[in-house]
């Protein structure tokens, strides 16, 4: 789908936000904070349980699963083995390789990696507390 002529596009700054619905504040708290290294930001005064975590500009807004808020983790109807690289987000790391033995460290399960892309990058996922695959990153080892 491309914008008629006549509108210019909209012009998408960045992501602010990606919100999870989760079972246990606590236990999600803990891998974003103390394990990832995302700080707690405040969140408005909403009538059902959440938290915020900010890391640069992106926040994670964390629901408390409930009545109206659709069931924690994965979708629903799960995607296919191996979709996981397609149902995800990413946050960028220092060092992937550090972070992959942090995340064992932790006691948890690392899904895949260090993988190498072809454009130099170094990537791995694992799963949050809800089951979320989380990838982490870094930067070419050796930019060219």
């Amino acid at each position: 789908m491309t914008a008629p002529a006549s509108h210019p596009p909209i012009g998408v700054k960045s992501i602010d936000h990606v919100t999870l619905v989760v079972k246990d504040l606590d236990k999600s708290a803990a891998f974003y904070v103390d394990l990832l290294g995302m700080r707690r930001v405040d969140r408005p005064n909403f009538n059902f349980s959440g938290l915020w975590f900010q890391a640069g500009a992106t926040q994670i807004h964390l629901i408390l699963e409930h009545t109206g808020s659709g069931p924690a983790g994965l979708p629903l109807f799960p995607p296919p083995i191996g979709a996981g690289r397609v149902f995800h987000f990413a946050f960028e790391v220092p060092d992937c390789r550090a972070a992959i033995e942090r995340l064992k460290e932790a006691g948890v399960h690392v899904r895949g990696g260090p993988s190498l892309r072809p454009d130099g990058y170094v990537q791995t996922w694992c799963h949050d507390p809800d089951g979320h695959v989380v990838e982490l990153f870094s930067q070419p080892e050796n930019p060219r």
